[in-house]
């Protein structure tokens, strides 16, 4: 039986399944996105797939922690854009 790996969100700090979560992927040219297969070359950081998580990520400054730097606004919204496409 394989065990399935186990990640914290960094909105809500629930630890769940890694496929269960959305993984935010910083780019090494300094983009960001929703990395769905969690493939993507980078740094990232987990959240739950809703937009509460985001909201509370954001008030925590958790993206700051997990990037060592702030995400840009237009970044945010267009990751908040996508993170609705997929709580649908």
């Amino acid at each position: 039986m394989k065990v399935e790996p186990q990640r914290s969100c960094i909105g809500c700090g629930e630890k769940k399944d890694k496929k269960d979560l959305l993984r935010i992927v910083r780019s090494p040219e300094g983009e960001y996105a929703v990395d769905l297969q969690g493939r993507k070359n980078g740094r990232g950081a987990y959240l739950c797939k809703n937009l509460s998580c985001l909201e509370k990520a954001e008030k925590k400054k958790a993206f700051f922690r997990s990037f060592k730097e702030a995400i840009p606004k237009e970044d945010l919204d267009r990751l908040r854009e996508e993170i609705k496409e997929i709580a649908k």
